[in-house]
């Protein structure tokens, strides 16, 4: 939880941004990115020098080499505890110059090789800070935030990546952060797990399941072989947006992460053989941009649906990407689970048929506004290859804490929203925020749940009722609706009661007229 004192201050920061004359708020992101990797890098070769100090002993490992560059300047200049003393025109020049070749073309050499995630995201870095002023002022500033502990350093970079959705066109790169822990508290990942997004944007499902299991598998950083995983063999996104990536591994860095897998990979269009099933855990909030090109995209998914949808293509595409036993949890339009065509009924099947097709969480309307009014829903199931859908679990999410029109504003206390609420909810709070309930009846779905009437905000349905009807999976379609009986009258008595009534009016007010004089 960051402070409103660090707030303001990293509104300073896009305020220079924005009166500096750079509006483009991915761009602003990703120059303070870049900022912030420098930073990160100075604060790593400073570690290396008092481990050194400590043991009396060569450095091991060197950040920025020693001596001097090509241009005759010494790398000791490239450290942001340096540069950010010099004059601005100066700082400017050691920053896009020297600082920016360095991290594009041999950064990789100091950080263990071409293989390192972040080494291979700034090997196009561009530096497109405008002004030496601009740059002074951004990197004071900068310099002024907190960054020393990794809570802390997550909640600022989050905070700083809400600032690309309230922009307005980017919002699409960023799904409500607690939508996002409800997915990730459902799945419940474990510290063996592989996890992928395949259109991880700025990687806020894999941050969310980092910050997960430090929470509830403290071993995952305890044990040797875990701890190795966790940094190194766990993680996995793939964009096909560059800007994206950098951000995305930045996120996963500042949060404690020192080498996911985060790569540029055109989900739908390159074939899978070197992904089939590779991951234990899929977690995704897809794009869904209608059609794609129908030679363009990957065999291996028109092989399990034919179809030009980009919203079946990554269905498609999970079932492919996960381990038998492997489970998702995922986001889709609506459309998915009632369309009509044949593609629809084709994949819907698959998921209830072939595989074990667990819950479908209906979400409200208004949860992605305002960038989409798109209804959604969650699908969760798990790859089985053999079936295994007995019953599926419905549950009807009519608030998610904030209100649903284009404000989004929240309508509980801060440490009453999200799925985890910090304080309890009291009785008539559930009305604001459903999400707690959806987690405590998902751990008893296949118990208690399954006496629900389907009257109720949750219900089980058994595999054979969803085979009837065609395998719609919309959750109207097997809500009961109960009418409030009322008792059935004659008109004549009706009548002849509001006859007795006109009396008793006309009778009241002669009495009020005489009581007036």
């Amino acid at each position: 939880m960051i402070t409103g004192d660090i707030k303001g201050q990293i509104d300073r920061i896009w305020d220079a941004f924005w009166s500096g004359g750079i509006s483009n708020p991915l761009e602003v992101m990703e120059q303070i990115t870049y900022l912030l990797f420098l930073r990160r890098l100075d604060d790593m070769h400073t570690l290396e020098e008092n481990k050194a100090n400590r043991l009396k002993k060569a450095m091991e490992r060197r950040v920025f080499p020693e001596g001097r560059d090509d241009k005759d300047r010494s790398y000791e200049d490239y450290r942001w505890s340096r540069f950010q003393h010099f004059a601005p025109a100066e700082m400017f020049t050691v920053v896009e110059e020297h600082v920016f070749p360095y991290l594009r073309a041999d950064l990789a050499q100091q950080l263990g090789g071409a293989d390192s995630t972040y080494a291979h995201h700034m090997k196009d870095a561009r530096f497109t800070i405008p002004t030496p002023a601009l740059l002074t002022r951004v990197v004071d500033l900068l310099d002024k935030v907190p960054m020393e502990d990794r809570d802390t350093k997550g909640d600022v970079y989050e905070y700083m990546l809400g600032k690309i959705a309230t922009a307005g066109q980017n919002g699409q790169f960023r799904t409500p952060r607690h939508i996002i822990r409800l997915m990730v508290e459902l799945t419940a990942p474990q510290p063996g797990d592989v996890i992928c997004d395949p259109a991880c944007g700025t990687a806020g499902f894999l941050v969310t399941t980092g910050e997960y299991l430090r929470e509830h598998h403290r071993e995952v950083l305890r044990d040797a072989k875990l701890r190795e995983h966790f940094h190194h063999g766990m993680f996995h996104g793939f964009d096909f947006d560059n800007t994206m990536l950098r951000i995305g591994s930045m996120n996963m860095l500042l949060h404690g992460v020192e080498n996911p897998d985060i790569h540029y990979r055109d989900s739908l269009a390159q074939e899978h053989e070197s992904e089939e099933e590779k991951y234990t855990l899929v977690l995704a909030n897809p794009p869904f941009a209608g059609s794609l090109d129908y030679e363009g995209t990957a065999k291996d998914l028109l092989q399990i649906v034919k179809t030009k949808k980009t919203e079946l293509l990554f269905l498609a595409l999970f079932l492919r990407l996960l381990k038998p036993g492997g489970r998702a949890a995922v986001i889709v339009p609506d459309g998915v689970l009632f369309g009509s065509s044949k593609a629809h009924k084709e994949l819907r099947r698959i998921l209830v048929e072939d595989q074990r097709l667990d819950a479908v969480v209906s979400l409200p309307g208004g949860a992605f506004k305002p960038y989409a009014g798109v209804s959604t829903a969650l699908l969760l199931f798990t790859k089985t290859n053999s079936g295994g859908t007995d019953y599926v679990w419905f549950y009807d999410v009519q608030a998610d804490g904030w209100s649903l029109d284009d404000k989004r504003t929240p309508l509980l206390a801060e440490e009453k929203l999200g799925p985890v609420p910090r304080t309890a909810l009291i009785e008539g709070e559930h009305a604001q925020n459903n999400l707690p309930d959806v987690l405590a009846r998902w751990t008893v779905r296949a118990d208690s749940e399954r006496e629900r009437p389907r009257s109720e905000q949750s219900f089980c349905v058994p595999e054979a009722d969803i085979a009837a009807n065609g395998y719609d999976l919309s959750i109207n379609r097997y809500k009961e609706v109960v009418y409030e009986e009322f008792e059935h009258r004659p008109p004549r008595e009706i009548l002849a009661d509001l006859a007795k009534l006109e009396e008793e009016i006309q009778r009241e007010m002669k009495e009020l007229e005489g009581m007036l004089g």
